[in-house]
């Protein structure tokens, strides 16, 4: 008998092609639109990391105490002790990584490094497909080996066994590489090279320097509670024991992916809730549908009544023909999804992790399948209910289907529109809010100007502050003249990290050298830039007192600095901090006298206010010269000056790297995850909106053909064309009005989660809601018109002859 059903039930989609292709369309943009943030969601959050016991995988990261904040920065002194003392992991090391030159088959490129600890990769569970790993010795002292990566292994010397034993140049030293990794490994950040850490340096540095991260594999059995209550002790020991560096700190124990996604989480399950909205609106609108057409079979349903069928097997066949819909569109959902998971990418953050990730694997077809299924009963069972409620009598009469769509049929349509337009308010609200706030956002004042700037990041190869100093420093200065020299350059000059991404943060001290142990967290905090002369005036950043650096800032003359309004205030209220001495551990402790005030600068984007800030001569801090941001603001196009720049560059050092981008893209990695939030909820909002006005102008034209008799009864007994607009779009707009009712409740409690993504904006911002109310009010206006236009040109005596 079901076979049966569903051959009835594909008959009838073929035989109703407008119908069926109307309602495909709308079910695959609601099935598809799920479908491709799920996808995202289960790449981003759900599924395992890619490693052998992935949810054995912990990070260790500082936890200051009296800041309540974890960072994954944590000193090698530290993670010494850490491993010492535990017992819960299997493995645990500590690392650092960064993007650094190196020159392989004589071409200079930039490389991301590893330097990690003798554990490092027992806490993945990876060994080399091809050589060897690190020996005991290799991490005693500065070793000139490394493994390389799969990918780069491939790039760079064809997949070649032979690779083992070939030999690369970083900064300067000659490295040879023992051994490859299987393909897909490329912890932390996508790195290329593995280099042994000289852990005897790193173990006997300050404690109160932070230059590295910590990873952990738990021993099997142990929970992450245990391990979590073991370093927490471990964390007071040493706090008890070096109270100048360890005061108010411990240890955070967090799964490895759980940390990797926190920033995202939330994002992410908002905007599939938010799809899931649209699903539902889609699903309300496909209900409306299928009343309509269950209308036009009253008289086979009454038949099949009559002759026997019971009010379940009917609902059943209503069913099996809603699931055989719903099964196609969630085909063409899953094709629409394809391409919808490669639009979120394109508009996501690149700093979301595994993102790339994303495909349309098996669990995702599942979910596509879940959505349809769930979706069917959604749309499909309160029609079928409702036409499978027949009166034999009236229903075989001619003209009777009017016992279908009149009563609770017509209140359950009306229903249905008010649902969709109530849902649509809450997502229409939501990109309201984001909107408002991303527009707070870009009209903050960074306090640098970002606009025609070209930055050509570089790295010149140094090993030792020596070489840095004869090399780097030299470099950096003839580039800026260079630079300033080109046509159409206005002013250049060049700094180690960019304005709204800061390269380094610590403590400092006023006029008076403490220990190193004190240089801590709980001492006054500023962000550390280095610069050249210019480049103040470059970007854009206002000289407010003093003076810029010039040429006799170098690295045997007194040292010198330029602090920013914000730590004047923090440091020196009421004072004037010019000739002041600062102490700071970037990378010395020599004492910087103090020659000028800078303006504030938003270093962490426009939602976060200005830090205090230290800028110091690069001449004098040479280690942070060899890797600089070369900067030239420009009168036209930066990025059509970058060959010219280039091919600078390499007259000057062909051992340099170089890579470009411009400021202003810099700038909009800072505001990258709101954009996308407010993009993507804005495109499903707008698909909502769409789908409601379509509920509405269903429901309208439907209601105007079923009360045509009616119509035309009251204009013959003399109510006029504008009594009849009236009424026609006084039932519209009700119906809208009841929805906006509810949807306004229900937009005031659901916004309120989106309070911590929200900038200068309320989740109960009155413009928000005011703007969603008249758009929704016009939207239902327009809806209705084109119905009550038509309601308006009945001709009552024709009207009546059908009568």
């Amino acid at each position: 008998m079901t076979h049966m059903d569903l051959r009835f039930a594909l008959r009838s989609m073929r035989n109703n092609p407008g119908f069926t292709l109307l309602a495909v369309m709308i079910m695959a943009l609601g099935i598809g639109a799920n479908t491709a943030m799920f996808s995202v969601v289960n790449t981003v959050l759900l599924k395992p990391l890619a490693y052998r016991d992935p949810d054995r995988i912990v990070t260790l990261r500082t936890y200051w105490k009296k800041q309540a904040r974890a960072s994954y920065n944590v000193s090698g002194p530290d993670a010494h002790d850490w491993h010492d003392q535990s017992n819960v992991f299997d493995a645990m090391a500590y690392f650092n990584d960064t993007a650094a030159p190196v020159i392989a088959n004589s071409a200079a490129e930039y490389a991301h490094f590893a330097q990690v600890s003798p554990e490092f990769f027992d806490v993945f569970g990876v060994q080399p497909l091809f050589g060897r790993g690190f020996n005991a010795d290799e991490f005693k002292a500065d070793s000139n080996v490394a493994v390389i990566g799969a990918g780069w292994w491939q790039s760079h010397f064809g997949g070649n066994p032979n690779a083992i034993g070939k030999t690369i140049r970083v900064e300067q030293r000659t490295i040879t590489i023992v051994g490859m990794l299987p393909p897909g490994f490329d912890f932390p950040q996508h790195s290329s090279i593995w280099l042994p850490l000289n852990t005897t340096a790193a173990e006997n540095s300050y404690r109160s320097g932070h230059n590295f991260r910590a990873v952990a594999l738990l021993k099997p059995g142990v929970t992450l509670g245990q391990a979590r209550a073991q370093m927490s002790g471990i964390g007071s020991r040493l706090e008890q024991l070096y109270p100048a560096s360890n005061a108010e700190k411990t240890v955070a124990v967090d799964r490895m992916r759980d940390a990797m996604v926190n920033n995202f989480r939330l994002t992410l399950y908002l905007l599939l809730a938010a799809v899931g909205v649209v699903l539902l609106i889609a699903s309300a609108n496909i209900a409306n549908l299928l009343l309509a057409k269950a209308t036009r079979r009253t008289r086979e349903i009454a038949i099949r009544a009559a002759v026997g069928a019971s009010r379940g097997r009917i609902v059943r066949q209503l069913m099996i023909e809603s699931l055989a819909l719903a099964v196609v569109a969630g085909v063409a959902g899953v094709i629409l999804a394809g391409w919808g998971a490669e639009a979120i990418k394109m508009v996501a953050p690149a700093n979301i992790p595994r993102l790339a990730e994303t495909t349309i694997d098996n669990p995702v077809l599942g979910f596509a399948l879940m959505v349809s299924l769930l979706a069917a009963l959604i749309f499909g069972l309160a029609p079928a209910l409702a036409a499978s409620k027949v009166d034999l009598n009236e229903s075989l009469k001619q003209g009777a289907a009017k016992s279908v769509v009149g009563g609770g049929t017509g209140r359950l349509r009306a229903a249905l529109v008010i649902a969709e337009i109530a849902l649509s308010v809450v997502l229409l609200a939501g990109a309201g809010l984001l909107l408002r706030s991303f527009d707070a956002l870009m009209n903050v004042n960074l306090g640098f100007r970002p606009e025609k700037i070209l930055v050509a990041e570089t790295s010149v190869p140094a090993s030792s502050e020596e070489q840095a100093l004869t090399r780097a420093v030299p470099f950096d200065r003839d580039m800026v003249a260079a630079l300033a020299a080109i046509p159409g350059v206005s002013s250049a000059g060049a700094t180690f990290a960019l304005p709204s991404h800061p390269g380094s943060d610590g403590s400092y001290f006023i006029d008076r050298l403490p220990p190193p142990e004190q240089f801590t967290v709980n001492a006054p905090q500023a962000v550390f830039s280095v610069i050249t002369p210019g480049a103040l005036a470059t970007m854009g950043i206002p000289l407010k007192a003093g003076r810029d650096f010039n040429d006799r800032d170098t690295y045997t003359a007194p040292f010198t600095v330029i602090i920013n309004e914000a730590l004047a205030r923090q440091s020196f209220p009421g004072q004037d901090p010019l000739g002041h001495v600062l102490f700071c551990g970037f990378d010395s402790f020599k004492g910087m006298t103090i020659v000028g005030i800078a303006g504030d600068v938003h270093q962490y984007g426009p939602d976060s206010p200005a830090k205090p800030e230290m800028f110091m001569a690069y001449a004098q801090h040479p280690r942070a010269a060899d890797d600089m941001y070369l900067l030239a603001r420009t009168s036209s196009d930066p990025v059509a000056l970058a060959d010219a720049v280039r091919r600078k560059i390499r007259e000057r050092d062909p051992e340099v790297p170089v890579k470009f981008s411009t400021m202003e893209a810099s700038v909009a990695e800072n505001v990258a995850a709101p954009r996308f939030r407010m993009v993507l909820l804005g495109w499903f909002a707008a698909l909502a909106v769409a789908l409601a006005m379509a509920g509405v102008y269903g429901v309208m034209s439907y209601m105007v053909g079923q009360r045509a008799n009616e119509i035309g009864l009251r204009m013959a007994l003399g109510a006029s064309s504008r009594d009849v607009l009236k009424l026609v779009l006084g039932h519209g707009l009700m119906l809208a009005a009841i929805g906006l009712a509810i949807g306004l409740g229900g937009a005031l409690a659901a916004t309120r989660l989106l309070r911590s993504l929200l900038f200068e904006v309320k989740p109960a911002d009155p413009l928000t809601y005011i703007a969603v109310t008249a758009l929704l009010a016009m939207v239902a206006l327009t809806a209705s018109y084109v119905p009550a236009r038509r309601a308006a040109r009945v001709d009552p005596l024709v009207a009546l002859r059908q009568e």
